[in-house]
């Protein structure tokens, strides 16, 4: 299995980036934090990748993800969601994977 050290999701209306570093695992995949807040980029069995704030809420996902997606969190579209405000993101690699 590949795994990536950090990646960047970079918001299309703005270019708005938030950047995330592997943060140990979770359900037996990297996990991933921000590393200006307390959002991370997790896999579930029944959902596949997303980001969750600390309660749980889940606030983020791929457009084109499946929940048996092996690790690293895909390259592609994400969206995120919280409240009334939603926008898409692009997920960009910092590193090659190793």
């Amino acid at each position: 299995m590949t795994t990536r050290a950090s990646f960047t999701f970079v918001r299309h209306i703005d270019g708005l980036r938030y950047h995330f570093e592997r943060d140990g695992e979770h359900n037996g995949r990297p996990a991933y934090r921000r590393t200006d807040g307390n959002v991370r980029c997790v896999w579930w069995p029944a959902d596949g990748r997303h980001c969750e704030i600390a309660d749980g809420l889940v606030t983020a996902h791929s457009l084109n993800s499946h929940a048996d997606e092996p690790a690293p969190p895909p390259a592609t579209v994400w969206r995120s969601f919280k409240n009334d405000r939603s926008y898409l993101y692009d997920l960009q690699a910092l590193d090659p994977e190793a």
